[in-house]
């Protein structure tokens, strides 16, 4: 086990991908070309396997699957294998030396936002993505909240899904070691997604931007219509606009955060502006440039800042194109949109 399993998002780089998951290392190689990312550190796939070892969770897992008298032949027998695993997970405390460590760099977030309490995301972070598989929490606020977050996040490697999805790569059940972005949350008044390549045709000469007001969780998940833009990738010219209805928004509360109603006149206005939107674009360009292939990249407009510093970038990954995408992706794909 590595010894060190805690560090500052600024110190990493991709080559980190394996030790803490691609979205902590991606956001390092942002931090490190120069790229506009919240302050933050990065929990170790390590850090996971220490929690579970040191906790005796590990070993109370092997019990509980060794017991079961099914192969989990029907999804009842994953859901209620999900509860049980999570409540051993969530039963247990953070280990002493793993809390001091946690916390002395939150607190160094905390003294460089000139904030005592500052207010965090966790979010898993996997060496693949898979994005929506495992826990993200927003708005965590101060030390207790902090730990017990991201002792869920680790949790999340047990829901039903995640077990589903084990169980037919043929993978071990007991562990599935995941990072942890502890980020600083970003006072948005808006945020989305930025697409550098069509998702659908993948054609490069152009961008795309979805964007509601809030969080951009509402744009990531599907729940809001967003505005949606399109830009020429060499011009940063704005192609076409479409207004979205963003009927519905997700903001800060307190602590944790709530989807609300959007007030009328933001439904009818766009919530992203044209200078906005450009910054946006030469980032992705530069995002693109860097990374080789087209970015998927969430980024959020922050109402504390002015001038192009306000874009900050959450997190990026490899764009994964309509065509590229599997027969049982597009099936998924297909049925979500007639949901919606």
């Amino acid at each position: 086990m590595s010894k060190d399993y805690i560090f500052r998002i600024e110190e990493l780089t991709q080559e980190y991908n394996d030790l803490v998951g691609k979205k902590c290392a991606n956001l390092g190689e942002m931090a490190k070309i120069g790229l506009r990312v919240p302050p933050g550190f990065s929990l170790s796939l390590d850090a996971y396997r220490k929690f579970m070892s040191e906790t005796g969770a590990a070993e109370e897992i092997r019990d509980y699957l060794n017991g079961l008298n099914h192969g989990f032949e029907k999804i009842d027998h994953f859901n209620e294998a999900s509860v049980a695993l999570r409540r051993i997970v969530e039963s247990r405390d953070m280990p002493q030396d793993m809390k001091e460590q946690i916390l002395a760099h939150y607190q160094e977030i905390c003294r460089k936002c000139h904030v005592e309490r500052v207010a965090v995301s966790t979010r898993s972070a996997g060496t693949a993505s898979h994005p929506g598989q495992f826990e993200t929490h927003l708005n965590v606020v101060g030390e207790v909240d902090l730990i017990k977050k991201i002792i869920k996040v680790w949790s999340s490697t047990f829901n039903a899904r995640s077990l589903s999805s084990r169980k037919r790569a043929g993978l071990p059940l007991e562990s599935d070691p995941i990072g942890v972005a502890v980020i600083k949350m970003v006072n948005a008044r808006c945020a989305g997604v930025l697409f550098t390549a069509d998702p659908n045709t993948g054609d490069r000469s152009r961008m795309i931007i979805e964007a509601n007001w809030g969080l951009g969780e509402s744009v990531v998940g599907g729940e809001a219509m967003p505005d949606v833009v399109i830009l020429d990738k060499e011009s940063l010219e704005i192609v076409e606009r479409k207004l979205g209805s963003k009927k519905r928004c997700i903001t800060c509360q307190e602590i944790g955060v709530a989807e609300v109603e959007t007030p009328p006149d933001q439904c009818s206005a766009f919530c992203v502006s044209d200078e906005e939107v450009k910054e946006i674009g030469r980032l992705g360009r530069t995002l693109e440039a860097h990374f080789g292939v087209p970015q998927d990249t969430e980024w959020a407009v922050d109402q504390d800042l002015t001038g192009p510093e306000r874009i900050i970038l959450l997190q990026t990954r490899a764009e994964v194109i309509a065509e590229q995408k599997t027969p049982v992706d597009r099936i998924l794909d297909l049925m979500l949109s007639r949901l919606g």
